[in-house]
């Protein structure tokens, strides 16, 4: 429930019409298919948890062939087709949490933080409707628990030439 217009108040039921909807429901009913939790390829761990919060390690754009959404955004990418970039990364979170969570996605009491990162031009400005496609993903799952803050970044490069990478942190049981 919102306490002021920009502050959100995390309640633990999760409802839709008067019901309870768990998140896994959620998925099913907005045609989500999660992809396979992808290990790190690097020095580095996909998930950790400290005390009740979950880092989500940054998730690049895979399609869901599995190949790289690869290029500049505003040169090789439109507003739209990165959005669905970043909605693919979002797809990955989800991913990484349930299996940090042991296949629980029940665990998750809210998403706290996304931080975004659009490969784009330099003249390139909107990093945050690019980053909404996470954002939105992420709140129609979660739904109230979904709210969360955030930061879109403009970056000249990301790892694998990709165009957007998106990282998390949530709250969880």
């Amino acid at each position: 429930m919102r306490k002021e217009k920009n502050t959100i108040k995390i309640r633990n039921q999760k409802k839709e019409k008067g019901k309870i909807m768990n998140f896994e429901e959620k998925i099913k009913k907005l045609k989500i298919e999660l992809p396979e939790a992808k290990a790190p390829v690097g020095n580095y761990v996909a998930t950790k948890i400290v005390g009740n919060l979950l880092y989500i390690s940054g998730q690049v754009s895979i399609n869901s062939n599995g190949e790289l959404i690869k290029g500049k955004v505003g040169k090789d990418l439109t507003t739209d087709e990165a959005y669905k970039a970043a909605e693919r990364c979002g797809i990955s979170i989800i991913a990484q949490v349930k299996k940090a969570c042991d296949g629980d996605l029940s665990r998750v009491k809210s998403c706290i933080k996304l931080t975004g990162f659009v490969n784009s031009t330099n003249d390139y400005t909107e990093q945050p409707k690019v980053i909404n496609g996470a954002s939105d993903l992420i709140a129609s799952v979660f739904g109230e628990a979904g709210m969360h803050t955030r930061a879109a970044v403009s970056t000249n490069s990301l790892p694998l030439g990709v165009s957007v990478e998106v990282d998390a942190i949530f709250e969880i049981n």
